[in-house]
């Protein structure tokens, strides 16, 4: 096997591709409603594709809290997004890492999808895995589709959505266009005032330290997210999961800060049929249980 210089697909995932291409029996992820939902739209499954990359993140940021500069002991510490441009803008790095690993997942998801003549892929689940403590595999997992007649979509598209909810969009005069996310992580210091309010003998009172760091990395990985959508040409987009996580770091003796990643994933959506009534009827699926 030829050496693989990291552009494209790896030489592994094109030979699939090819014998795709080429025929035979095909393998998808669809349940029986979304088989059914996509067929009623028009839609032929073609087969699984998927995307993956397996990537080191060795450098999270220079981790900068706003501390500096807020007043002796840290009295009113200010909280530092990713998308900061501040010097030290917290863990803009590992961010980007992030927006890399899963960009890559489903470029190559895609890439595959094209390599055996699909109009989009449906279902898309994107996951991580840690290999060990720094490196992680992204990876995204889908069906590809076709569109049966005439009609083809002028791009590419893909969703997290199963082929009957695709089914019902389409049917309605909606198209999903792209898998879009936004994700940041922001840091901040346990000032003077976070650390009474947090303090066991506070009693049941607001950390209002703590809030202002989950709501600003929320705000702001909501906003990277409406940037997605805008970017991807998309009126709206519907949401598939919004996830935080925090933890708290010692950076120095008598420093301590909170770190906090949100994440926003979806599908952008974009309407073609601008019509008082939908193009067709609504699609209904009673389930037999």
């Amino acid at each position: 096997m030829a050496d693989w210089d990291g552009r494209g697909l790896p030489p592994v995932a094109a030979e699939r591709a090819r014998r795709a291409a080429a025929g035979g029996p095909w393998t998808s992820l669809l349940t029986a409603p979304a088989a059914a939902g996509l067929e009623a739209a028009g839609f032929d499954p073609v087969g699984e594709v998927m995307g993956s990359i397996v990537q080191q993140i060795g450098w999270s940021g220079y981790r900068g809290c706003g501390v500096w500069g807020s007043g002796i002991g840290g009295w009113n510490a200010t909280t530092v997004t990713s998308s900061s441009r501040q010097q030290f803008a917290g863990y803009g790095p590992y961010v980007a890492a992030l927006n890399h690993g899963y960009e890559t997942a489903m470029s190559r998801m895609l890439d595959e999808a094209a390599t055996i003549g699909a109009d989009g892929v449906v279902g898309v689940a994107l996951t991580t895995d840690h290999i060990d403590s720094r490196a992680r595999e992204f990876m995204a997992l889908g069906t590809a589709v076709r569109a049966r007649g005439a009609a083809r979509p002028r791009r590419q598209f893909s969703t997290h959505l199963p082929g009957q909810d695709v089914a019902k969009l389409v049917t309605a005069g909606w198209m999903p266009t792209d898998l879009v996310f936004g994700i940041s992580v922001a840091i901040r210091h346990d000032d003077w005032r976070t650390q009474r309010q947090a303090s066991w003998g506070a009693g049941n009172v607001e950390v209002s330290g703590y809030t202002d760091l989950i709501t600003h990395v929320r705000a702001d990985a909501r906003s990277l997210f409406g940037r997605h959508v805008a970017a991807a040409g998309a009126e709206g987009a519907v949401v598939s999961s919004m996830s935080l996580r925090t933890w708290e770091i010692e950076p120095a003796e008598n420093h301590r800060d909170h770190v906090a990643e949100a994440s926003v994933f979806g599908t952008s959506l974009v309407r073609f049929h601008t019509g008082v009534a939908a193009p067709t009827r609504s699609l209904t699926y009673l389930p037999l249980r």
